[in-house]
């Protein structure tokens, strides 16, 4: 299932971005995002349920090339999951693929 736009919102399980009032929800909840961590969210919720690369991740969100031992990804991916944790805590949304990348697909953690 893709992530849906509705009236410039972006929709996605319990995720809902609203770019133009520079917002996003999650379980209803609003997430307190960064410029940086809302830009990631987009980026992974607009390309749901793909494995996306960190060098597609930075390209996209931080607008230049990836430079190897940049980890900067990988630390606004830990911020954005532990507030999405705080906002929805039974659901897990952003998957880590080892040596491939991040993937946006929400499940159920076990309560």
């Amino acid at each position: 299932m893709e992530a849906a736009i509705q009236n410039g919102i972006l929709h996605a399980d319990e995720i809902e971005i609203r770019p133009g009032e520079f917002l996003a929800l999650a379980g209803g909840k609003p997430l307190d995002l960064t410029v940086r961590e809302l830009e990631l969210l987009t980026a992974l919720v607009e390309r749901r349920g793909r494995i996306v690369s960190r060098e597609e991740l930075y390209r996209v969100v931080w607008g230049e090339s990836y430079r190897k031992a940049d980890r900067s990804v990988d630390v606004y991916i830990g911020k954005l999951r532990h507030k999405l944790a705080r906002a929805v805590p039974q659901r897990r949304f952003i998957h880590t693929h080892f040596g491939f990348g991040y993937r946006f697909a929400p499940d159920r953690e076990p309560t």
